[in-house]
């Protein structure tokens, strides 16, 4: 296996397959959204509360599966390969176990809770029908971020470039089958992106299943043994993972909120908000790739001894992030119109979308500079640190928003303005720890 070092060379080659297969899987949300938008606002707007509070619960596996990835990586740069697949198999465990919950969350108490919160009652309405289909998704989708969590931590990240692109491929391809109805088949609407994105991931997992039992990765690490369960594997699992469970969630869960009170506005300011975070979500993925890359460099450089690495490391990337972002926000500031009309054919959206485009250059700055230091905290395994500050960033930004929103009727652009206070905070706020140097001496 590859070894993790704090070189321009190892930062790439870790990143580049993960930001390839975000690229992918991004490009199949924003995909998901042009498709929706051609059925009318309603269905636009459902698509983006239905897709942010189910990603929500989602965050939880993703954030367990990212401790499980930290975990992995200090072993793997220990070189105990041999604790690699009890870590893993514990990991699956208990993402199965939290796949089932999830399940019946959605389907006994998630409508009610909807129902408390949204004023329209056609989003609410629709928003119900993407998540009773969508709630069969998570066992295959955790699995899949079971070995995503796998492959990325021990760095062999380029198999992701592969898994992602099936994944994609298979969901594109299902989408304009089933939303629209072709090849014999029912129209299918909101309810056939929901379907296709879960046979998109039960498809994903079946590539990393083949893929590892072909390239013998089952047997080397010792993957799906099906070890007993045993409360000592889970304790360093659990203290480095649950933490970072709750600050993925309520990373999202904010986003959600976030939505919600965008809701209040109107309708319109709800659809425009959602081709946003699409494309939004799309210049992240440089940022994103590059933050997973440096959670499990610095991981791996601490479990071989070279904590003096961290810092250089980090500030690397930094500049990476940032001279990357840079680049890619042109197309917000001079193309926001050409790109508004990508997802949707209807003037007023587009109208609408230009000025939430262009304040989202200003955020996606202080997007790259915040995660990547944040990512870097979450690396030396101090996710409960992390976790705090997560808190105290998403207070202030929600606050911030609903007094803008509700108390002084600000527009949807002022409003997202938050973004950027949001990831500030973030940043600053893990900084400020990494100076003092305590991460040093935490063992997992």
């Amino acid at each position: 296996m590859p070894e993790a070092n704090n070189t321009y060379k190892s930062i790439w080659r870790i990143s580049y397959p993960i930001i390839l297969g975000l690229t992918a899987q991004n490009l199949m949300i924003a995909i998901d959204t042009a498709f929706l938008g051609r059925l009318g606002e309603i269905t636009l707007g459902a698509s983006a509360i239905g897709g942010i509070f189910y990603l929500c619960l989602v965050m939880l596996g993703a954030g367990f599966s990212i401790g499980t990835q930290i975990l992995i990586g200090r072993r793997n740069g220990e070189g105990k390969k041999h604790q690699i697949g009890r870590i893993f198999d514990h990991a699956i465990y208990f993402l199965i176990a939290l796949a089932f919950l999830l399940f019946l969350f959605l389907t006994y108490i998630a409508p009610t809770f909807l129902e408390w919160f949204l004023k329209s009652e056609r989003i609410w309405s629709e928003s119900l029908v993407f998540l009773h289909y969508r709630r069969f998704g998570f066992l295959f989708g955790f699995l899949t971020l079971g070995f995503n969590a796998f492959y990325t931590g021990i760095t062999r990240t380029r198999l992701l470039i592969l898994s992602t692109s099936v994944m994609a491929a298979t969901n594109i391809i299902l989408d304009y089958i089933l939303i629209f109805g072709h090849f014999g088949l029912p129209a299918m609407g909101i309810a056939g992106a929901a379907v296709a994105t879960n046979i998109a991931e039960l498809v994903a997992f079946g590539f990393f299943l083949y893929w590892s039992h072909k390239n013998r990765m089952l047997y080397t690490c010792r993957l799906f043994v099906f070890h007993r369960p045993n409360w000592q594997q889970y304790r360093p699992l659990l203290k480095v993972a649950v933490p970072g469970m709750f600050q993925y969630f309520l990373s999202f869960a904010a986003w959600f909120v976030f939505f919600m009170v965008i809701e209040q506005i109107s309708e319109t300011a709800l659809a425009a908000s959602n081709i946003t975070r699409s494309f939004y979500m799309l210049l992240m993925i440089p940022v994103l790739g590059l933050s997973s890359a440096t959670n499990t460099i610095v991981s791996n450089l601490i479990g071989q001894g070279n904590t003096q690495q961290v810092i250089p490391l980090i500030k690397k990337v930094l500049m990476i992030a940032l001279s990357i972002t840079i680049a890619i926000i042109q197309l917000n500031i001079f193309m926001p119109a050409q790109i508004a009309g990508l997802f949707t054919s209807d003037p007023k959206l587009v109208e609408a979308s230009i000025p939430l485009l262009r304040v989202t250059s200003l955020a996606m700055i202080a997007f790259a500079f915040g995660m990547i230091i944040f990512s870097g905290l979450s690396g030396t395994g101090k996710t409960l640190v992390a976790l705090l500050i997560e808190i105290l960033s998403i207070t202030f930004y929600l606050s911030s928003a609903f007094i803008l929103a509700v108390a002084l009727n600000a527009s949807a652009p002022v409003v997202w303005f938050v973004e950027v206070i949001y990831f500030t905070m973030l940043g600053l706020g893990s900084l400020m720890y990494l100076k003092t140097g305590k991460w040093k001496i935490y063992k997992l």
